[in-house]
Protein backbone atom coordinates (compact mmCIF):
# COMPACT_ATOMS: atom_id res chain seq x y z
CA UNK A 1 0.00 0.00 0.00
CA UNK A 2 1.73 3.45 -1.09
CA UNK A 3 1.54 6.44 0.74
CA UNK A 4 0.99 8.43 -2.27
CA UNK A 5 -2.54 6.98 -2.15
CA UNK A 6 -5.37 9.77 -1.39
CA UNK A 7 -7.47 6.96 0.83
CA UNK A 8 -5.89 3.17 1.38
CA UNK A 9 -9.86 2.44 2.20
CA UNK A 10 -13.05 3.02 0.04
CA UNK A 11 -16.10 2.20 2.19
CA UNK A 12 -19.47 2.18 0.60
CA UNK A 13 -22.77 2.01 1.79
CA UNK A 14 -25.54 0.23 -0.43
CA UNK A 15 -29.17 1.28 -0.40
CA UNK A 16 -29.19 4.88 -1.65
CA UNK A 17 -25.47 4.75 -2.22
CA UNK A 18 -24.03 2.54 -4.04
CA UNK A 19 -26.82 1.02 -5.94
CA UNK A 20 -29.14 2.55 -8.64
CA UNK A 21 -33.05 0.87 -8.39
CA UNK A 22 -33.20 -2.55 -8.61
CA UNK A 23 -29.76 -3.38 -6.44
CA UNK A 24 -27.86 -2.57 -9.40
CA UNK A 25 -24.86 -0.63 -10.19
CA UNK A 26 -23.90 1.20 -12.71
CA UNK A 27 -20.75 1.25 -15.40
CA UNK A 28 -19.28 4.05 -14.33
CA UNK A 29 -19.56 3.07 -10.93
CA UNK A 30 -17.81 -0.27 -11.40
CA UNK A 31 -14.85 1.72 -13.53
CA UNK A 32 -14.50 4.03 -10.95
CA UNK A 33 -13.94 1.29 -8.25
CA UNK A 34 -11.98 -0.54 -10.48
CA UNK A 35 -9.62 2.43 -10.50
CA UNK A 36 -9.46 2.82 -6.82
CA UNK A 37 -8.20 -0.88 -6.18
CA UNK A 38 -5.88 -0.57 -9.51
CA UNK A 39 -4.28 2.49 -7.35
CA UNK A 40 -3.98 0.20 -4.58
CA UNK A 41 -7.22 0.85 -2.17
CA UNK A 42 -8.77 -1.47 -0.92
CA UNK A 43 -13.11 -1.57 -1.58
CA UNK A 44 -15.35 -2.59 1.46
CA UNK A 45 -19.16 -2.63 1.09
CA UNK A 46 -20.89 -1.45 5.04
CA UNK A 47 -24.53 -2.43 4.47
CA UNK A 48 -27.10 -2.93 7.13
CA UNK A 49 -28.54 -5.76 5.22
CA UNK A 50 -27.78 -9.26 6.49
CA UNK A 51 -25.82 -11.60 4.52
CA UNK A 52 -28.83 -13.43 2.92
CA UNK A 53 -30.05 -10.35 1.64
CA UNK A 54 -26.93 -8.85 0.09
CA UNK A 55 -25.00 -11.94 -1.48
CA UNK A 56 -27.03 -11.57 -4.80
CA UNK A 57 -25.81 -8.06 -4.74
CA UNK A 58 -22.01 -8.94 -4.21
CA UNK A 59 -22.31 -11.90 -6.76
CA UNK A 60 -23.58 -9.43 -9.35
CA UNK A 61 -20.31 -7.41 -8.52
CA UNK A 62 -18.34 -9.63 -8.94
CA UNK A 63 -17.43 -9.05 -5.10
CA UNK A 64 -14.72 -10.93 -3.52
CA UNK A 65 -13.89 -8.54 -0.35
CA UNK A 66 -15.28 -8.54 2.90
CA UNK A 67 -18.72 -7.16 3.79
CA UNK A 68 -19.71 -5.58 6.83
CA UNK A 69 -23.49 -6.64 6.83
CA UNK A 70 -26.33 -6.68 9.56
CA UNK A 71 -25.87 -3.06 10.48
CA UNK A 72 -22.42 -3.64 11.97
CA UNK A 73 -23.18 -6.92 13.09
CA UNK A 74 -21.36 -9.02 10.28
CA UNK A 75 -18.36 -9.34 8.68
CA UNK A 76 -18.43 -11.66 5.67
CA UNK A 77 -15.62 -13.15 3.22
CA UNK A 78 -17.41 -12.77 0.58
CA UNK A 79 -14.68 -15.25 -1.72
CA UNK A 80 -14.72 -17.92 1.08
CA UNK A 81 -18.82 -17.60 1.10
CA UNK A 82 -18.51 -17.53 5.41
CA UNK A 83 -18.93 -15.64 8.06
CA UNK A 84 -15.80 -14.10 10.32
CA UNK A 85 -17.74 -11.90 13.07
CA UNK A 86 -21.14 -12.11 13.86
CA UNK A 87 -22.65 -10.64 17.17
CA UNK A 88 -25.85 -11.46 18.03
CA UNK A 89 -29.10 -9.83 19.42
CA UNK A 90 -30.22 -11.73 22.55
CA UNK A 91 -33.40 -12.58 22.19
CA UNK A 92 -34.91 -11.78 25.39
CA UNK A 93 -33.51 -8.61 25.73
CA UNK A 94 -35.45 -7.70 22.14
CA UNK A 95 -38.66 -8.75 23.72
CA UNK A 96 -38.12 -6.68 26.85
CA UNK A 97 -37.38 -3.37 23.94
CA UNK A 98 -40.25 -3.97 22.52
CA UNK A 99 -42.27 -4.19 24.93
CA UNK A 100 -40.86 -0.67 26.46
CA UNK A 101 -41.53 0.69 23.22
CA UNK A 102 -44.98 0.13 22.89
CA UNK A 103 -45.81 0.68 26.48
CA UNK A 104 -44.85 3.87 25.21
CA UNK A 105 -46.49 4.16 21.27
CA UNK A 106 -48.62 1.47 21.10
CA UNK A 107 -48.60 -1.81 18.73
CA UNK A 108 -45.75 -1.50 16.34
CA UNK A 109 -44.76 -4.18 13.79
CA UNK A 110 -41.93 -6.16 14.42
CA UNK A 111 -39.58 -8.35 11.63
CA UNK A 112 -36.42 -9.69 12.39
CA UNK A 113 -33.28 -10.86 10.91
CA UNK A 114 -31.92 -14.25 11.76
CA UNK A 115 -28.57 -15.49 12.21
CA UNK A 116 -26.43 -17.05 9.65
CA UNK A 117 -25.22 -16.99 5.88
CA UNK A 118 -28.41 -18.60 5.01
CA UNK A 119 -30.69 -17.28 7.40
CA UNK A 120 -34.03 -15.54 6.89
CA UNK A 121 -36.05 -12.62 7.62
CA UNK A 122 -39.31 -13.62 9.71
CA UNK A 123 -42.38 -10.98 9.37
CA UNK A 124 -44.38 -10.66 12.29
CA UNK A 125 -48.46 -9.27 11.56
CA UNK A 126 -48.47 -6.07 10.19
CA UNK A 127 -45.06 -5.88 9.37
CA UNK A 128 -44.60 -4.80 5.38
CA UNK A 129 -41.43 -5.25 2.82
CA UNK A 130 -40.99 -2.60 1.19
CA UNK A 131 -37.96 -3.89 -1.38
CA UNK A 132 -39.96 -6.89 -2.71
CA UNK A 133 -37.32 -8.81 -4.58
CA UNK A 134 -35.51 -9.55 -0.92
CA UNK A 135 -36.89 -13.08 0.26
CA UNK A 136 -38.51 -12.75 3.55
CA UNK A 137 -41.36 -15.60 5.81
CA UNK A 138 -44.38 -14.03 7.06
CA UNK A 139 -44.96 -15.79 10.66
CA UNK A 140 -48.67 -15.73 12.29
CA UNK A 141 -47.32 -14.40 15.64
CA UNK A 142 -44.61 -12.26 17.33
CA UNK A 143 -43.75 -15.61 19.40
CA UNK A 144 -42.18 -17.32 16.47
CA UNK A 145 -39.87 -14.57 15.53
CA UNK A 146 -37.74 -15.71 18.33
CA UNK A 147 -37.60 -19.52 17.52
CA UNK A 148 -33.98 -19.29 16.35
CA UNK A 149 -30.87 -16.48 16.98
CA UNK A 150 -31.16 -12.93 15.47
CA UNK A 151 -29.33 -10.22 14.65
CA UNK A 152 -31.73 -6.94 14.68
CA UNK A 153 -35.06 -6.43 15.01
CA UNK A 154 -37.11 -3.90 12.46
CA UNK A 155 -40.22 -2.05 13.44
CA UNK A 156 -42.41 -0.49 11.75
CA UNK A 157 -45.49 2.38 13.10
CA UNK A 158 -49.05 2.51 11.86
CA UNK A 159 -48.97 6.62 12.83
CA UNK A 160 -45.70 7.73 13.78
CA UNK A 161 -42.61 8.59 10.79
CA UNK A 162 -39.51 7.03 10.56
CA UNK A 163 -37.88 9.92 12.53
CA UNK A 164 -40.40 10.06 15.57
CA UNK A 165 -40.41 6.95 15.95
CA UNK A 166 -36.32 6.43 16.69
CA UNK A 167 -36.53 9.39 18.31
CA UNK A 168 -39.01 7.82 20.84
CA UNK A 169 -37.66 4.19 20.80
CA UNK A 170 -34.06 5.71 21.56
CA UNK A 171 -35.20 7.93 24.60
CA UNK A 172 -37.18 4.42 25.94
CA UNK A 173 -34.36 1.52 25.36
CA UNK A 174 -31.03 3.60 23.72
CA UNK A 175 -29.56 2.09 27.09
CA UNK A 176 -30.79 -1.48 26.33
CA UNK A 177 -30.11 -1.77 22.18
CA UNK A 178 -28.69 0.23 19.67
CA UNK A 179 -31.66 1.89 17.83
CA UNK A 180 -30.74 3.25 14.21
CA UNK A 181 -32.98 4.72 11.50
CA UNK A 182 -31.45 2.71 8.50
CA UNK A 183 -34.08 4.19 5.83
CA UNK A 184 -37.47 4.50 4.85
CA UNK A 185 -39.31 2.31 6.69
CA UNK A 186 -36.73 0.59 8.46
CA UNK A 187 -35.85 1.60 12.14
CA UNK A 188 -33.73 -1.17 13.27
CA UNK A 189 -32.65 -2.39 17.00
CA UNK A 190 -29.32 -4.14 17.42
CA UNK A 191 -27.12 -5.35 19.93
CA UNK A 192 -25.66 -2.84 21.99
CA UNK A 193 -22.09 -1.38 20.60
CA UNK A 194 -23.27 -2.67 17.63
CA UNK A 195 -23.31 -0.17 14.14
CA UNK A 196 -21.45 0.59 11.14
CA UNK A 197 -18.34 1.62 12.92
CA UNK A 198 -17.64 -1.09 15.17
CA UNK A 199 -18.07 -3.62 11.84
CA UNK A 200 -16.20 -1.54 9.86
CA UNK A 201 -13.22 -1.21 12.91
CA UNK A 202 -13.54 -5.31 12.79
CA UNK A 203 -12.80 -5.56 9.03
CA UNK A 204 -10.31 -2.60 8.27
CA UNK A 205 -8.21 -4.43 11.63
CA UNK A 206 -8.25 -7.71 9.19
CA UNK A 207 -7.41 -5.95 6.35
CA UNK A 208 -4.10 -3.87 7.98
CA UNK A 209 -5.99 -0.10 7.61
CA UNK A 210 -7.07 2.21 9.72
CA UNK A 211 -10.05 4.76 9.83
CA UNK A 212 -7.56 7.36 9.60
CA UNK A 213 -6.79 6.33 5.85
CA UNK A 214 -10.30 5.49 4.91
CA UNK A 215 -12.98 7.61 2.71
CA UNK A 216 -16.58 6.14 3.80
CA UNK A 217 -20.18 7.10 1.66
CA UNK A 218 -23.53 6.73 2.72
CA UNK A 219 -27.18 8.50 3.02
CA UNK A 220 -28.81 7.65 6.09
CA UNK A 221 -28.33 8.01 9.73
CA UNK A 222 -27.23 4.85 10.50
CA UNK A 223 -24.14 5.88 8.70
CA UNK A 224 -22.77 8.37 10.97
CA UNK A 225 -21.34 6.19 13.13
CA UNK A 226 -18.88 5.28 10.01
CA UNK A 227 -18.41 8.71 9.29
CA UNK A 228 -16.95 9.49 12.67
CA UNK A 229 -14.43 6.21 12.50
CA UNK A 230 -13.63 7.51 9.02
CA UNK A 231 -11.47 10.63 8.14
CA UNK A 232 -13.27 11.35 5.31
CA UNK A 233 -17.40 11.04 4.99
CA UNK A 234 -19.49 11.83 1.68
CA UNK A 235 -23.16 11.95 1.77
CA UNK A 236 -25.28 11.67 -1.22
CA UNK A 237 -27.50 14.36 -2.59
CA UNK A 238 -30.59 13.74 -1.10
CA UNK A 239 -29.08 12.12 2.45
CA UNK A 240 -30.93 12.39 6.01
CA UNK A 241 -30.40 16.20 7.14
CA UNK A 242 -28.61 14.12 10.22
CA UNK A 243 -25.95 12.75 7.73
CA UNK A 244 -25.84 15.52 5.97
CA UNK A 245 -24.71 18.15 9.08
CA UNK A 246 -21.94 15.65 9.96
CA UNK A 247 -21.08 15.16 6.37
CA UNK A 248 -17.07 16.18 5.16
CA UNK A 249 -18.43 16.48 1.63
CA UNK A 250 -21.45 16.14 -0.69
CA UNK A 251 -21.85 14.53 -3.84
CA UNK A 252 -24.45 13.77 -6.80
CA UNK A 253 -26.90 10.97 -5.52
CA UNK A 254 -27.19 7.40 -6.27
CA UNK A 255 -28.34 7.42 -9.52
CA UNK A 256 -26.13 10.31 -10.57
CA UNK A 257 -23.12 8.13 -10.10
CA UNK A 258 -22.21 9.81 -7.07
CA UNK A 259 -19.24 7.37 -5.73
CA UNK A 260 -18.00 7.36 -8.95
CA UNK A 261 -18.23 11.47 -8.96
CA UNK A 262 -15.71 11.85 -5.89
CA UNK A 263 -13.51 8.56 -6.85
CA UNK A 264 -12.68 9.57 -10.39
CA UNK A 265 -11.30 12.86 -9.12
CA UNK A 266 -9.26 11.05 -6.09
CA UNK A 267 -8.32 7.77 -8.42
CA UNK A 268 -7.60 9.07 -12.46
CA UNK A 269 -7.47 6.00 -14.91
Amino acid sequence: MTSALPYALVATDLDGTLLRAGDTVSARSHSALAAARAAGARHIIVTGRPVPQVRHVLDGLGYTGLAVCGQGAQVYDAAAGRMLHSVPLDRELAEVALGKIEAEVGEVWAAVNQEGVDAEMLMGPGYRMFHPHLPTVSVARRADLWTSPINKVLLQHPRLSDDELTEIARGVVGDLVNVTMAGEHTVELQPPGIDKASGLAVAAELLDVSGSSTIAFGDMPNDIPMFAWAAHGVAMAGAHRELLAVADEVTLSNEEDGIAVVLERLFPS
